[in-house]
């Protein structure tokens, strides 16, 4: 089993504001589908931008072979 951590998109569709969850997926699963586990949040609309990720969570997936999406890897990289 291949493991990717990736944003799963979330939305209010009444106002079309998205937010996303980083989420620890299998690498064939579609983006909104079933996770693993989810690492933290991103909600882009806020000013400014509200983050919340649990580092020990993902180092332990990086460490058990997961790979980082670019959009989290940048994201992680903010708040380090």
């Amino acid at each position: 089993m291949t493991v990717a951590i990736r944003l799963r998109k979330i939305n209010d569709k009444s106002k079309k504001r998205y937010n996303f969850r980083i989420a620890a997926v299998e690498k064939t699963r579609s983006r909104d589908d079933r996770v693993i586990e989810e690492l933290g949040y991103y909600d882009p609309a806020k000013n400014p931008a509200a983050l919340k990720v649990n580092k020990e969570r993902i180092e332990f997936w990086v460490k058990s072979g997961a790979q980082l999406s670019p959009t989290v890897k940048s994201l992680v990289k903010k708040i380090k």
